[in-house]
């Protein structure tokens, strides 16, 4: 039995975090992880720290998009144009957190995951989002993820996400270790195996550096 807790927080409008969802299973067997998906709203952290997101800045929209294609080949999983992007994912991200069993979530997770970036279906509709839940076993959606307790959820979940250090997605989390981005597996791998060459005397060193420039 698993023994030990991945939470794995994630946007469906992050093709990164298809992309990581794609390799988890399989990689969760293989430690022995229980994954606990955590639906967050990627605007929420990008509006908590001041940035852009990488779809909004021209140079970085596009290699982000070849970056992903030759991820995808490399994993054998389809890629496709999306519907549009960036996307309002509110009403996937509210739907994955309605109340459900853990193996529904898993299936509505990879279900919506699946219609934005291989089938290239609009995520950003409310409808289209219903009719994904409603195959994968969650019924009435479009009712319930206008619920205020809904609404509420994600909000908390997004707060709690910026609480605990997330500033992107996705971003796994074991022991309140953090990596971020899909190359971070192999580095999760080591810190999972007892061989992370991060020590708290090199956190130590690194927080005691200051800065002795600052951009205006």
């Amino acid at each position: 039995m698993p023994n030990r807790v991945l939470r794995f927080h994630f946007d469906y409008i992050s093709p990164y975090s298809y992309l990581a969802w794609q390799r988890l299973g399989d990689f969760a067997k293989e430690h022995e992880l229980s994954v606990e998906p955590k639906p967050t709203l990627f605007a929420g952290l990008l509006n908590h720290l001041g940035q852009k997101g990488p779809a909004e800045i021209d140079s970085k929209r596009i290699y982000m998009f070849k970056d992903c294609l030759r991820a995808a080949a490399q994993l054998a999983v389809p890629f496709a144009p999306v519907f549009s992007h960036p996307f309002n994912p509110l009403p996937s991200l509210r739907a994955t957190l309605l109340d459900m069993d853990d193996q529904t979530r898993e299936r509505l997770v990879t279900a919506l995951f699946h219609a934005t970036w291989a089938e290239s279906r609009d995520l950003g509709s409310a409808g289209v989002v219903a009719e994904i839940c409603s195959g994968a076993g969650v019924s009435d959606a479009l009712e319930r993820i206008q619920a205020p307790e809904i609404k509420q959820r994600l909000f908390q979940a997004t707060r709690e996400a910026i609480d605990t250090g997330v500033f992107g997605v996705p971003a796994m989390i074991v022991d309140d270790e953090l990596f971020w981005g899909t190359d971070s597996f192999p580095h999760l791998a080591r810190y999972l195996r007892g061989q992370d060459p991060v020590g708290p005397e090199d956190v130590e060193a690194w927080l005691a550096v200051t800065a002795s420039a600052q951009r205006k």
